[in-house]
């Protein structure tokens, strides 16, 4: 298992097994996800956001900006 320690200033550094398993490298981005009270799951976040296009296939239906905003005031209005 690999350890890191935290440093006075809230910093650690992730040991390479665990940024070579992630595919990540200085620069890139990872996301803390809360999975339990005080437990958390890291991901990296490299990919862009244009790699999920597709991942849910065509709409059935087109909706207008018009429909989508009503559809957000009236969801709006029932939760008050």
């Amino acid at each position: 298992m690999a350890t890191a320690t935290l440093t006075s200033k809230g910093q650690i550094t992730i040991p390479a097994e665990v940024r070579e398993a992630l595919g990540v490298d200085s620069g890139d981005r990872i996301e803390f996800v809360q999975i339990a009270p005080g437990r958390y799951e890291f991901i990296a976040a490299t990919q862009s956001v244009t790699a999920l296009k597709g991942m849910f296939g065509k709409p059935r239906k087109a909706v207008s900006i018009a429909d989508m905003n009503a559809a957000i005031a009236r969801r709006g209005a029932a939760a008050k």
